[in-house]
């Protein structure tokens, strides 16, 4: 499947991924459900969680012509099969690995390649990555974003990940981030399902306002 029909077919790769870090397979559709409610259209299960090719896989059966739903930590192009069998459309990692960027690829799968220097970005571009994931943020920081973003492609998509929260979301969105992905500010083991809507709100308010 080509990146026109992608487009086409699912929310645009912009704004705030909720990365489900923990999540178990029991929990995940509740989870998301008041994710979506307050306004997430992204949704990424680490694959270092519990089960996740199962949580993944209901994901998509409940929610998958509605939300763009990822994987992420996907570290190996095996991996990248396993994601692509379970049904998501976005690969997501904390690093560069140019085969897992191939394999998803050619598996008709947006990717997201973890970098943290230039060289790094633009060789993941030269892959055939779709968007680049700055990580960890909270290390490089909204100056490090805005140098990048005046020397990559204008088209490039550039998400900023780690530590990110409603304290500094502005910051990295003024700076030229086309998203941002939250973890643990948003959802961890153990959230009360009460305070995920109200959180997500928040989060994708602020990033609305710029």
């Amino acid at each position: 499947m080509n990146d026109e029909r992608l487009r086409h077919m699912l929310p645009p790769l912009e704004g705030v991924i909720a990365i489900l870090r923990g999540v178990s397979p029991d929990e995940v559709l509740e989870v998301a459900t008041e994710l979506k409610a307050g306004g997430i259209r992204i949704i990424e299960v680490p694959l270092n969680s519990p089960q996740p090719f199962d949580s993944i896989a209901r994901l998509v059966g409940r929610y998958g012509d509605e939300l763009l739903i990822g994987a992420g930590t996907v570290l190996t192009p095996e991996d990248a099969d396993r994601v692509a069998d379970a049904g998501a459309r976005l690969v997501l990692a904390p690093n560069l690995d140019v085969e897992v960027v191939r394999r998803s690829r050619a598996r008709g799968l947006l990717t997201m390649p973890g970098v943290a220097t230039p060289s790094e970005g633009f060789q993941a571009l030269a892959a055939g990555a779709n968007a680049l994931k700055l990580f960890p943020a909270e290390m490089l920081g909204p100056p490090v974003l805005k140098a990048w973003r005046a020397v990559f492609p204008k088209t490039t998509p550039l998400f900023s990940v780690g530590g990110i929260g409603v304290h500094n979301l502005q910051a990295f969105r003024a700076a030229g981030a086309t998203g941002v992905g939250t973890g643990s500010s948003l959802y961890a083991p153990g959230t009360p399902l009460a305070a995920l809507q109200p959180r997500a709100r928040e989060l994708v308010e602020r990033w609305t306002q710029g």
